[in-house]
């Protein structure tokens, strides 16, 4: 097990094993919870000791029991360079300044313990030498982030003078953030808004949460199409907060499909290999020109293939 005093912790998650999950292996149960962390990652963490289940050191197949507390202890990264990767790249638009990328669901934005490499700042090293230093030899050039499982737009900065510019416009709420999603259930209002304050779950620390004391975050939402079990539906961000469609939608009772932290926990009639969720929709003024630059990235294909099914079955 890891010793604290020999290898620094990055962070100590802490799960509980829900009445659904009785009997489910530990190393699934460990990858489905820990989505930012690689399947290899997790079965590494527990051959080496760094996972416990009820104070206890076990193999990846055991069988966990609806109650068991399950802890996770996830080493500190290493402060190596980040390598280039020829990874390709959907680049809507790039200038001196700016680098709009449509990421594909799957790909995580920047590199994270277990996820080294094949995250788009691996690709975006190979892509350019030219990016901003603000955030650090681990996101070099990033601004804003989307959910690994959550597809669609966000704007790199090629330098510390565009990031900046962009990062203000984030804290002003100035910025064009419109998403597409799925959800669970039929939703009554054609609009509204969320607005719970968001903060880390008080038990599972992977997770985010409505919390009292948390951070102010706001999500409007649109509705598009009612099938009956699920919704189709526009969100616009009015706040950044991490997992704030995905823990808003869940809080009042229409969880994103195929949500593997904040859905129900139900094997789908159609492919989603994530979330059901598409950043579609970007704006920003440019830092240099300070135009009003608007960019729009169709659904991908696992996106439309669930919304045909969900014509077709509409109740």
């Amino acid at each position: 097990m890891i010793d604290d005093t020999t290898q620094q912790i990055d962070e100590r998650v802490q799960l509980i094993v829900q009445t659904d999950e009785d009997r489910a292996r530990l190393d699934r149960f460990c990858s489905a919870h820990l989505t930012n962390l690689s399947r290899s990652y997790v079965k590494t963490l527990i051959k080496k000791e760094c996972v416990q289940v009820n104070g206890q050191i076990k193999k990846a197949s055991h069988a966990l029991n609806a109650g068991d507390v399950v802890t996770v202890a996830i080493p500190a990264p290493e402060e190596a360079g980040i390598q280039a990767e020829d990874i390709p790249l959907n680049i809507v638009y790039e200038d001196d300044d700016v680098i709009v990328v449509d990421k594909p669901s799957g790909m995580v934005v920047h590199p994270a313990p277990g996820t080294p490499s094949g995250t788009l700042v691996n690709a975006l090293m190979a892509h350019t030498d030219q990016l901003s230093t603000i955030n650090g030899v681990k996101r070099p050039g990033i601004v804003h982030r989307i959910d690994k499982d959550t597809s669609g737009l966000l704007v790199v900065a090629k330098n510390d003078h565009a990031h900046q510019f962009l990062a203000e416009q984030l804290a002003a709420h100035e910025m064009v953030r419109q998403y597409h999603g799925l959800v669970r259930g039929n939703i009554a209002e054609e609009t509204g808004t969320v607005d719970m304050p968001l903060g880390r779950h008080p038990k599972e620390r992977i997770k985010m949460a409505v919390v009292e004391d948390g951070r102010h975050a706001v999500t409007h939402f649109t509705v598009v199409k009612r099938f009956g079990q699920y919704t189709e539906m526009i969100f616009r961000l009015e706040t950044g907060r991490t997992h704030q469609i995905r823990v808003h939608m869940q809080a009042i009772g229409h969880p994103l499909v195929g949500d593997p932290l904040y859905g129900a926990r139900r094997k789908e009639p159609f492919k989603t290999d994530g979330q059901l969720l598409h950043a579609e929709k970007l704006g920003f003024v440019h830092p240099t020109t300070k135009k009003l630059m608007v960019f729009t990235s169709p659904l991908p294909p696992i996106f439309e293939e669930a919304l045909a099914y969900c014509r077709r079955h509409a109740m």
